[in-house]
């Protein structure tokens, strides 16, 4: 594949150079928009430093496959609309064998138990936190967020069932904090903006008319009162977020981390990245109890053991006590040394369990995946679903016209890539895929 011909270009360090901010490029080729987004980070007067990954392309204001540290300010762009995305993997103790001979069914009933794209159960789902949310979140997770618990999403997103070098088998799943991550990051990004330009006039104008019209309720009730302005402070939020799209907004906007509103993201990112990962590890769950029945094993899913059970996302904010910058990953694996994680593939090729090497001028991270070299469109337009179904010969997945922009002639060769961050991880193991699931509707999530 030749990158070039994509619109993939020779990175110019002289531009990025004229930022005084240290950097360090692990991707041979970027593209425009890609070299432009990274250049708007790194001349940001609070970003120190900043990486982009071998798997790096454009995204929203920063690249996706990019991190950077920043001082004092955190930014709700620089971490993305799916706070937490990320990969699950799980090692089972069902083989190779048992999984190809039992593949349709399997592939079946994680269709049937599984909610993909925009649907979700009909029921709130189980959930049990203990970290802090603001209200708004909290109106945001009883309102959609707890019917969305357990479902995979649109898009790149996937599950997968493979075997590594011993045959045995791996559940592993990308997927994030869903409609409930988007809404929590869409609200923050539209904050940030009316901060950044002074236009929160009209929730402090409606704020003072509620306060003007109860004040007898004031008067007669202070914490009844106090309750009551919280609630209705946070509906006009949601109704003026509905006047704004943050996709509209070009510009880099952040928090200072001491304001109220740079810790009231914090709070709600912190709790979107845990409601992400109890997402796919309910799906994941699920699944595993799908394998039983089918199979006939006895066997209990076991989170909580580390030798069997990876989590790593790749979407967030977070803070380093020791250099006391925020490390902003969109797109990119936290690889400390020492530290597993996950990086997929595509829909053939499968994902590799790694462990990270800590390597500072990376900001300990890694890539999040292979990268995208077609845009959605350019996929749908270009890749031949013929030529499709063949790359996937051997794999039950869900291969057709709808999920042609994620065949894997739209990405990056993975096996370059991991060639690319050798310095970054080593690759413990190669989880080959038998089954493959992605949303086919036609309208993504």
């Amino acid at each position: 594949m030749n990158l070039k011909e994509l619109g993939f270009n020779d990175i110019n360090h002289e531009t990025l150079s004229k930022t005084n901010t240290p950097y360090a490029i692990y991707a041979e080729l970027i593209d425009e928009t890609t070299q432009k987004q990274f250049e708007d980070v790194l001349g940001e007067p609070y970003v120190t430093r900043g990486a982009l990954m071998p798997d790096a392309h454009a995204g929203y204001t920063m690249p996706i496959g990019a991190v950077c540290a920043t001082k004092d300010v955190v930014v709700p762009q620089f971490v993305g609309f799916d706070i937490g995305c990320g990969m699950c993997a799980y090692k089972t103790d069902y083989t190779k064998n048992e999984i190809e001979a039992h593949a349709s069914q399997i592939y079946n009933a994680i269709i049937e138990h599984i909610p993909l794209g925009s649907r979700k159960h009909k029921n709130h789902q189980p959930f049990k936190y203990h970290l802090p949310l603001t209200p708004f979140a909290e109106s945001v997770l009883n309102s959609t967020g707890l019917k969305q618990l357990g479902t995979l999403g649109g898009g790149n997103h996937f599950i997968e069932v493979g075997y590594g070098a011993d045959e045995k088998a791996w559940i592993v799943i990308h997927s994030g904090s869903r409609g409930f991550g988007h809404k929590i990051a869409s609200h923050y990004m539209i904050q940030a903006y009316l901060a950044k330009h002074h236009q929160e006039d009209e929730l402090g104008a409606r704020l003072e008319e509620f306060i003007k019209r109860n004040a007898g309720f004031k008067a007669h009730n202070p914490k009844g009162f106090e309750k009551a302005l919280l609630k209705f402070k946070h509906k006009q939020m949601l109704e003026l977020n509905k006047k704004m799209r943050p996709d509209d907004i070009k510009e880099i906007c952040g928090f200072d981390v001491n304001s109220t509103l740079g810790k009231e993201y914090i709070i709600d990112q912190n709790f979107a990245l845990n409601f992400a990962v109890e997402n796919r590890k309910l799906m994941i769950e699920r699944i595993h109890t799908a394998m039983n029945n089918i199979i006939g094993g006895t066997y209990t899913f076991k989170a909580e053991d580390e030798t069997r059970f990876i989590n790593r996302n790749h979407n967030h904010a977070d803070y380093d006590e020791k250099s006391g910058e925020w490390i902003h990953r969109k797109g990119a694996t936290h690889a400390e040394a020492g530290m597993r994680g996950v990086i997929p593939g595509n829909m053939r090729d499968g994902s590799f369990v790694v462990m990270g090497k800590g390597n500072a001028d990376a900001l300990n991270s890694s890539s999040h995946g292979a990268g995208r070299v077609m845009s959605r469109k350019k996929a749908r337009s270009n890749v031949k679903l013929e030529d499709f179904e063949a790359s996937m010969q051997g794999i039950t997945g869900t291969v057709d016209e709808n999920t042609l922009d994620e065949s894997p002639f739209a990405y990056k060769d993975i096996f370059e890539v991991m060639r690319l961050q050798e310095e970054l991880v080593e690759v413990e193991e190669h989880i080959k895929v038998l089954i493959n699931v992605k949303d086919n509707s036609k309208s993504k999530y």
